[in-house]
């Protein structure tokens, strides 16, 4: 069967030499120009990151989606891709740290460039100019000689002097490397992303302004051959997708799951949503920071991850809302949290300086103290020890941890219903408290690497949408 020219798509990897290169203010100019140019975009992010996806999303006009190689089967990401292809002009695929940075030193496993081979996409690679003249010649062929399996569309210089430093830099790579120049990316302090201590301001908070994105697009129109790179590539079909439907029951059956949305919780990976809605769940948004209650007639509350203690005084100040979540907890509503949203769930939340001990809605009775420093950060695979609101006894689940506060008091009392492990298969403290269908844990999971886990989210709001309208009988 041909295929049409809307189900014929192009596309690159953004790979870089190491981390700070600029390799994300790159992706979003690039991201800024197709979109300027009228290109429909699919744009997506190598690695558990909330942050960079956000921004993709409000530049490209599309939800960008996470890949992962070790959160997620090469199956999964590779049906990630096709789906949020499908309709598009371009891929644009950010990628994450180095470009063969991932899980060790000994192997691919984890990096971008093992993804960029699963995709079958070349690598643009960023290289920081900053110090460097000839030298760089030397750092683009040690990087188009090291696997010679992945393919090298170009290189594009970052912070860049002056286009006579750009001259250089460009004559040394053709006499000495088979790669392309596509460019470069000069200084600009106007373009400098904020960032706070989870790292860049989320684009829910920052609203990247008009001229941003024409500073942002002229640069690549002015400094990079974006056009050639384009003409260059391979084309590629989107592939039809051939995932069941799965939902056993209706929406008007199935389970009203409350979300909370907003810019204390926006850390959500859009695949854990769609894969809630999958299965049959009906997904209503709240603000906590905004709203004094619950939505009504819902069956389960999904608090995601995000910054509330930025906001905890606003949170704090919002006790009708508060009281209800307890209340509901209490009733033994399905309520699960992660990371911030766990914070939020527990009794109180202090800040940096324990000047100010801000009251929460206590589902937990565990305190929280942000810290100056980073407490702990890392993949994270997850074997339930019981029961529980996600899963059953046994169930595993992979995810991250990143987070900057830890817990006060915690006795023993509340059930550990995790056993964690590294990504190197090291036993950790990390752990899931549950206090009767209200489960939370600073993890982040991936209902991806075991969606069995989300439908059983899923079915325990049924079972108490079930209950509850058999209480009111």
């Amino acid at each position: 069967m041909n295929k049409t020219p809307e189900e014929i798509i192009k596309g690159f990897v953004i790979g870089a030499t190491g981390s700070g290169t600029g390799k994300t203010t790159i992706s979003l100019a690039i991201l800024a120009y197709l979109a300027d140019q009228g290109y429909k975009v699919a744009p997506f992010k190598v690695g558990p990151d909330f942050i960079d996806p956000g921004h993709h999303t409000k530049i490209a006009g599309k939800i960008s989606f996470n890949l992962d190689s070790w959160m997620l089967s090469r199956q999964y990401n590779t049906r990630i891709f096709n789906e949020n292809t499908k309709g598009s002009d371009i891929a644009v695929v950010e990628g994450v740290m180095g470009l063969f940075d991932g899980i060790d030193g000994l192997s691919e496993a984890g990096c971008t460039a093992q993804m960029a081979k699963w995709l079958d996409l070349p690598v643009v690679l960023i290289v920081s100019a900053k110090g460097k003249a000839r030298s760089a010649a030397a750092i683009v062929q040690g990087f188009e000689n090291f696997d010679k399996d992945l393919k090298i569309a170009g290189v594009i210089f970052s912070k860049t002097g002056s286009l006579r430093h750009y001259d250089y830099l460009k004559k040394a790579v053709e006499q000495n490397c088979r790669t392309k120049c596509l460019g470069f990316m000069p200084r600009n302090d106007s373009i400098v992303m904020p960032e706070r201590h989870l790292g860049l301001v989320t684009a829910d908070e920052l609203d990247i302004g008009k001229n941003v994105l024409s500073t942002l697009t002229s640069m690549v129109k002015d400094h990079m051959d974006m056009k050639g790179l384009i003409n260059s590539l391979d084309a590629f079909e989107s592939a039809e997708n051939t995932e069941p439907e799965i939902s056993e029951f209706s929406e008007e059956q199935g389970p009203t799951i409350a979300v909370a949305r907003d810019k204390a919780f926006c850390f959500y990976y859009q695949d854990n949503l769609d894969i809630l809605k999958k299965f049959g769940a009906k997904l209503v948004e709240f603000s906590p920071l905004n709203d004094d209650k619950l939505p009504q007639n819902i069956d389960g509350i999904y608090f995601g991850g995000g910054y509330p203690e930025v906001f905890a005084k606003k949170l704090s100040e919002k006790n009708k809302l508060l009281q209800e979540i307890k209340k509901q907890s209490v009733s033994g509503m399905p309520i699960y949290g992660e990371c911030g949203g766990f914070m939020f769930l527990c009794n109180k939340l202090s800040s940096m300086d324990e000047m100010q001990k801000y009251p929460m809605s206590g589902c937990f009775d565990l305190n929280v103290q942000m810290s100056k420093r980073l407490r702990s950060l890392g993949y994270r695979e997850i074997t339930l020890k019981q029961d529980t609101i996600i899963g059953k006894k046994g169930d595993v689940l992979r995810g991250h941890e990143f987070h900057y506060s830890s817990l006060e008091n915690y006795d023993g009392s509340i059930s550990n219903v995790y056993h964690v492990t590294t990504r190197a298969g090291q036993d950790i403290s990390l752990k899931g408290y549950q206090v009767s269908n209200t489960l939370g844990s600073y993890l982040h999971i991936h209902f991806g690497s075991n969606e069995g886990c989300a439908k059983h989210f899923v079915d325990t709001c049924k079972w108490f949408k079930e209950k509850k309208n058999k209480d009111v009988i």
